[in-house]
């Protein structure tokens, strides 16, 4: 029997995808000539992908015609995405019990490559707060979510991963192989991970992993600003934590037989 040929991807959709992308991770709409410099296509090739996918309601452009951003049927599979993805439903009470227990700021997180996404998120009831919005993506590294998730695999799986030495966010963001490594060390011996301050000045947050999958890839967490979190603070909110991760692992079964 013949081996299969090589996947060779489609070249057109490939470049449509790196359009999305493109976009998606701009927090302003961006020009022609901009894009066509940083995703390295032909002006004239360009023009029409953008064309198309605006016909399509994927892309919009600004009044004048010469600047673009993401379009509303983005939004709409991005939030269709959501509803039908079954961690997302079977974690809700999960995160509205932690968020009922101490109006903070609660996300679901799921790793993707070097990065962690925000799935679901419950407001803190406090003025002073962390910022963060559904979909946004962070570096693993410097997220209690991130790591928690990183350590749940092996350390050569790493440097598959990441890229070193690792991009800082604050000051207090680990940034070396070895210090990350030994961090990831002692988050599988506490079973939780801490963020203190190295995603967000004045933030520190906790994260356990979901236990759904082996590796994990989703994780729950709980922000708080270093103000607010209390000589007993980290305790309380793993002990939460902990009994929120029991509570999934019990319903583990729900996802399985759906």
């Amino acid at each position: 029997m013949s081996s299969p040929e090589p996947f060779q991807p489609v070249k057109s959709a490939g470049r449509t995808l790196e359009v999305l992308e493109a976009l998606a991770a701009s927090p302003h709409r961006r020009s022609l000539v901009d894009l066509a410099r940083a995703l390295d296509i032909p002006k004239s090739s360009l023009h029409g992908i953008l064309r198309t996918m605006a016909q399509r309601g994927w892309v919009e452009s600004d009044l004048t015609g010469t600047r673009f951003g993401l379009g509303v049927r983005a939004l709409q599979v991005g939030a269709a995405y959501l509803v039908t993805d079954d961690t997302v439903g079977l974690l809700g009470g999960v995160l509205d019990d932690l968020s009922q227990q101490f109006g903070e700021t609660v996300h679901l997180g799921r790793l993707d490559g070097a990065h962690v996404v925000y799935l679901a998120k419950r407001e803190s009831v406090h003025p002073l707060r962390l910022y963060s919005a559904i979909g946004r993506q962070l570096p693993a590294h410097a997220t209690a979510l991130g790591k928690v998730l990183l350590a749940d695999r092996p350390d050569d799986a790493l440097d598959q991963l990441l890229a070193w030495p690792l991009p800082a966010l604050t000051a207090h963001t680990i940034t070396t192989r070895d210090a990350l490594r030994a961090e990831l060390t002692a988050v599988r011996a506490h079973g939780y991970a801490v963020d203190r301050e190295e995603n967000t000045e004045g933030i520190v947050c906790f994260a356990m992993a979901v236990p759904l999958q082996t590796p994990a890839i989703d994780a729950i967490s709980l922000s708080v600003p270093a103000a607010r979190l209390g000589a007993d603070g980290e305790e309380r909110i793993v002990a939460a934590l902990r009994r929120a991760v029991d509570q999934v692992a019990a319903a583990r079964g729900l996802l399985s037989t759906a």
